[in-house]
């Protein structure tokens, strides 16, 4: 069923892309997908889609900026990363980025809704107590994602996966995803108003 969901969705994006695809590429060098290799289900390793929103050699220059890492534990975050490029964080910030997932579902390796799939080498530094985290699909969204994960910790951030595991039913992941559309269309709001 989801992997039908996010077919008939991917096929609706098509002309999104195609926006975001000039959008990138007249205001930037590389590729319009970033590739990463992330830990799925039973940290089986598989590689997720993204808009590409930050310079081509990001992931290179990366060392360079981890004094200014806002997040604790094994995690890399910065709010207003300095890599993004000038379109890409408008599309970072409106979560839209992540869209190019749907492809990651349609092949078994994420659902819409799970804890948010970690870089690899941050997988090896979480804590052997949070490991449940990765007894599920991951998700495009999460719940963690709806109440600011740019301001969690890293243990809320890891609490919040090992509850959602918990609770998982049809009904929680239907009202993350509604939440996470309503906090798309915020973000939306408050570039174009």
């Amino acid at each position: 069923m989801q992997k039908l969901m996010a077919l008939i969705l991917l096929i609706f994006c098509f002309p999104l892309f195609g926006i975001f695809y000039l959008l990138v590429k007249l205001t930037s060098c590389g590729p319009f997908i970033f590739k990463q290799k992330r830990t799925g289900k039973d940290k089986k390793p598989f590689t997720i889609y993204k808009i590409r929103t930050m310079v081509e050699n990001a992931e290179t220059i990366k060392k360079k900026y981890l004094k200014l890492n806002e997040a604790d534990g094994p995690v890399f975050k910065i709010h207003n990363d300095p890599r993004y490029t000038r379109t890409g964080r408008l599309i970072a910030h409106t979560g839209l980025d992540e869209l190019p997932q749907l492809i990651n579902i349609i092949k078994g390796e994420m659902s819409f809704v799970g804890p948010r799939p970690m870089p690899v080498e941050e997988t090896l530094k979480v804590p052997k107590k949070y490991e449940r985290r990765f007894s599920v699909l991951p998700g495009i969204t999460s719940s963690w994602v709806i109440q600011g994960s740019h301001k969690l910790s890293f243990k809320k951030w890891m609490e919040l996966d090992l509850e959602y595991i918990k609770k998982k039913n049809l009904w929680y992941d239907i009202e993350i995803a509604i939440k996470t559309i309503l906090l798309i269309g915020k973000s939306l709001t408050r570039f174009f108003i």
